[in-house]
């Protein structure tokens, strides 16, 4: 358990009315316990009262899908607590998948410039930015594999210790299997993508050891059981980070 204590002011929690439409909505929070469910009403509704919720290019988001978001944000945060949510202000929503310009300087100093379509991203001391659309593509497929919102707050956690990679914040015993298991596994996952080998886990999670992190975080909530049977190291971190969560069990 490495859940921390809030600091300061815990606000109300949110409006039962709203909060029953998020568990309608959202799998994931349905299946939490009293306490658990407590604790992520509480987590949201600081979340709501220090992040501004953003929505843009037309899209309008009411009180209802405000709490959604703050909910999904949270959920992974349950056993980690409240400095989780350290480092950043801002949650910026997009209503489908978005577009942003990369640039890249090769080794013989020649500049690439390319357009990637993203459906959520996290910047390491910035906002977090989402698409609703994938939002609620995820909660219509509830143990598909996908979460965006946890992929991208796995990032928000990875980068608390000021390093990207892959490692959340933990007490030293515990970081150093962690990396040891975690590398262990990126690199045999990766080897596999390398082959063509068809992989239970989604082929991005080789991209870097921070995207297996985070891809496997949205395995944990959405399709536990083939995270645990292609990878039971991991799948046994993540369920000490995170918690247990029965969606995804066939």
């Amino acid at each position: 358990m490495i859940r921390r204590l809030f600091a300061g002011t815990t606000p109300e929690p949110p409006p039962a009315e709203l909060w029953r439409q998020v568990r309608a909505r959202v799998p994931w929070i349905a299946a939490l316990d009293v306490e658990r469910d407590q604790r992520l009403q509480l987590l949201a509704a600081r979340f709501l009262r220090d992040k501004t919720i953003t929505p843009v290019a037309g899209l309008s988001l009411d009180e209802a899908q405000r709490t959604l978001l703050a909910a999904l944000c949270c959920l992974p945060l349950l056993e980690f607590g409240a400095e989780g949510l350290h480092g950043w202000s801002q949650l910026i929503v997009y209503p489908d998948a978005f577009r942003v310009n990369r640039t890249h300087v090769d080794a013989a100093g020649v500049l690439h410039e390319w357009d990637d379509e993203l459906i959520g991203e996290s910047w390491e001391s910035g906002p977090l930015i989402l698409s609703w659309a994938d939002i609620e593509a995820d909660l219509d497929e509830p143990d598909a594999g996908f979460c965006v919102a946890v992929h991208e707050m796995a990032h928000k956690l990875d980068a608390l210790d000021g390093v990207l990679d892959g490692t959340p914040p933990l007490p030293r015993a515990w970081q150093k299997q962690w990396a040891r298991d975690f590398q262990r596994a990126f690199d045999a996952f990766a080897d596999e993508v390398d082959r063509e080998h068809e992989t239970a886990i989604d082929p991005y999670a080789a991209e870097a050891p921070e995207e297996f992190f985070a891809v496997c975080s949205e395995y944990h909530f959405s399709d536990p059981q083939a995270l645990r049977e292609a990878m039971p190291a991991v799948a046994e971190h993540l369920r000490k980070f995170y918690g247990e969560f029965a969606i995804g069990e066939r």
